[in-house]
């Protein structure tokens, strides 16, 4: 079993067996010395990024600005940006990393994730979590203690919404009865949905529910028993593979020598050791990687054009040369 599903052109254009794909996560900036980014650019950010062959790029969800979180996000609502980029780009998939469930009615996130795939002609994939911002719940008088509940409630509600007249029972999200539908629906078989950390379930309900796993940077060794602990389980209970991805904040030196030295969730590294690292993630099973420049102190432009024209040469090969 080496396939991954045949979803939508998003989910299948970033996921490949056995390789490794690179995005970005949104905003494209530094903002390291306070939580709030500028977004000055941040169209043009986009489409540069688009035209140098990044997969995918992702925003996230945060609804409140949580002094204590330390990181406001890309400011805008996430589905509403989304939208938006779908209009102004035309191959780079368009994630959501991730949508924290328990703060929203599940009917609303499965409209706007399958309208953002069907404007975006199948180019969204939405991550989702259960959340981890303890201040934002009683703020929207939700018990953070349910959050584990809320999220299974959610997550079905979501995937039912996507057949047609569905028959939904919920304890906390209302109940469908075949009478009236959602739409629209996705553009693909359904909307892909990838699980963040545990998300307060089981690896094995993550397994058999989950279209992929995004997990944190672990060192090289227990990121791969992670890894192989998720396909094991997948192997024995599952028809396709499914993804495997993880974040990593990045500081990029201009020397290309430049050793590794760790930063939080990431490193300070020169291209030629990134690379290295890159492929010994793919050798590990890693299929996708969304960078994060919150901490990157070299010029934007000059991280990019380093970026697309020496590191993603390695990884994004044309699919003619891979068929071959």
């Amino acid at each position: 079993m080496t396939q991954f599903e045949s979803i939508n052109k998003a989910y299948n254009g970033i996921f490949k067996p056995n390789r490794l794909s690179i995005g970005l996560v949104v905003p494209i900036e530094n903002y390291s010395l306070g939580p709030i980014p500028t977004m000055e650019n941040h169209l043009n950010r986009v489409q540069q990024i688009e035209q140098l062959g990044f997969k995918a790029l992702w925003v996230r969800d945060i609804p409140f600005n949580v002094p204590s979180f330390g990181d406001a996000g890309q400011l805008f609502d996430p589905f509403t940006y989304l939208g938006f980029l779908a209009g102004q780009t035309n191959d780079i998939a368009l994630g959501v990393s991730s949508i924290a469930l328990p703060l929203h009615h599940p009917v609303h996130v499965a409209k706007s994730a399958a309208s953002i795939d069907q404007l975006s002609n199948g180019r969204f994939i939405l991550g989702i979590a259960s959340g981890d911002r303890p201040d934002e719940y009683p703020a929207m008088g939700i018990n953070y203690e349910n959050r584990g509940e809320l999220f299974r409630e959610s997550f079905y509600y979501i995937r039912k919404a996507q057949e047609s007249f569905p028959s939904i029972k919920s304890n906390n999200y209302g109940q469908l009865k075949s009478h009236i539908d959602v739409l629209p629906k996705p553009k693909g078989t359904k909307v892909p949905m990838l699980i963040t950390g545990s998300s307060r379930q089981s690896l094995e309900w993550n397994v058999e529910h989950g279209d992929g796993w995004m997990s944190y940077p672990k060192d090289l060794y227990n990121q791969k028993q992670t890894i192989n602990a998720w396909r094991k389980l997948i192997k024995d209970s599952q028809e396709f593979d499914k993804p495997f991805m993880q974040p990593l904040y990045l500081d990029l030196q201009e020397e290309d020598d430049y050793k590794p030295q760790p930063i939080p969730l990431g490193f300070r590294i020169g291209s030629n050791f990134l690379i290295d690292y890159f492929q010994k993630l793919e050798n590990i099973g890693v299929n996708h990687i969304a960078l994060n420049l919150r901490f990157n102190n070299l010029d934007i432009d000059k991280t990019l054009e380093i970026l697309g024209n020496k590191v993603l040469p390695h990884f994004h090969i044309n699919e003619k040369e891979v068929t071959a």
